[in-house]
């Protein structure tokens, strides 16, 4: 559930959002997913449909918001590949519209997961739509993937967000700033600030990424760090996406943590050294990268 849009970059467009981004890469992987979301009645909102359904995506959920045009996002590269956005809003995937009928044509299927992520939940309108799914919809979890853009988010509604989910993912960065929002004289480390995010909000399993260092872990009361994949980064954009699918993927399967960390990081790893937020990958290549981590032990 969130944000679609166009990545906007000097010399191209490329069809993105981190839900979107992550709902290709678990489709990919073989799980069914379906993303709730709007587009504008525009050329942008067309072509946004068209490339869905290239991709295998179902568009049953995505809405179109008249007078609403469809989201972009102005993308800027440092010389290492990482990327920065300039968000225009309101964008037509602020006007997403889950009514009665909705919701309970929702609860009439099977759902394991809700993915969500700050950006699309700023407008008090879309944070209350998404509690009532995740109350409404039985048996169903929150994956958080928190992907804070600047001017886009403030602490308090990412610790309302961080109380819905099960599992929560971020970056280093985003995890020393929610560190020092939140006040108080202990020094940051990445194991300090998951117990305590874990312990505040009821969060099972705590996943901070570290670019090609990999990643790390908090679950089952266990902090761990796994080693990432040697990767010259192309194009950094979406690759934390593609992560977050892995490690769900895993996850829902129960996987040993060492394998399933190994084949987020793999993901990544992957993506990160491609051009665009959904470059080709095969599950072979993937399996092929991950298996080389996955017997190592986590530190």
């Amino acid at each position: 559930m969130g944000e679609i849009l166009w990545d906007v970059f000097p010399d191209a467009e490329h069809l993105g959002g981190a839900p979107l981004n992550f709902a290709a890469a678990l489709q990919r992987l073989g799980d069914r997913v379906v993303l709730a979301t709007a587009v504008g009645a525009d050329a942008r909102g067309e072509r946004a449909l068209q490339r869905m359904r290239a991709l295998g995506l179902s568009t049953e959920l995505v809405q179109v918001a008249p007078g609403q045009a469809t989201g972009t996002a102005l993308v800027s590269k440092d010389p290492s590949g990482n990327a920065s956005f300039v968000l225009p809003r309101p964008a037509a995937y602020d006007a997403l519209a889950v009514d009665e009928a909705l919701l309970s044509r929702l609860c009439l299927r099977s759902w394991d997961w809700i993915y969500f992520g700050t950006l699309a939940q700023t407008p008090a309108s879309q944070e209350q739509q998404l509690q009532r799914l995740l109350a409404r919809i039985p048996g169903v979890r929150g994956f958080y993937d928190m992907n804070l853009r600047a001017g886009h988010w403030n602490l308090e509604l990412v610790q309302r967000l961080s109380a819905l989910a099960a599992v929560i993912k971020l970056n280093e960065s985003e995890a020393a700033a929610l560190w020092d929002r939140r006040g108080g004289v202990e020094e940051f480390s990445l194991e300090r600030f998951c117990r305590y995010w874990a312990a505040a909000y009821k969060v099972e399993v705590m996943c901070v990424t570290l670019g090609e260092q990999g990643c790390a872990v908090l679950a089952d009361d266990e902090f761990q760090t796994a080693a990432g994949f040697p990767s010259a980064a192309v194009d950094t954009v979406g690759a934390g996406d593609a992560f977050a699918a892995a490690l769900l993927y895993g996850l829902q399967r129960r996987w040993p943590l060492p394998r399933t960390a190994a084949f987020a990081n793999a993901l990544g790893a992957i993506v990160a050294g491609r051009a665009g937020a959904i470059p080709e990958w095969s599950a072979a290549e993937l399996e092929g990268l991950a298996a080389r981590g996955a017997s190592a032990k986590m530190r």
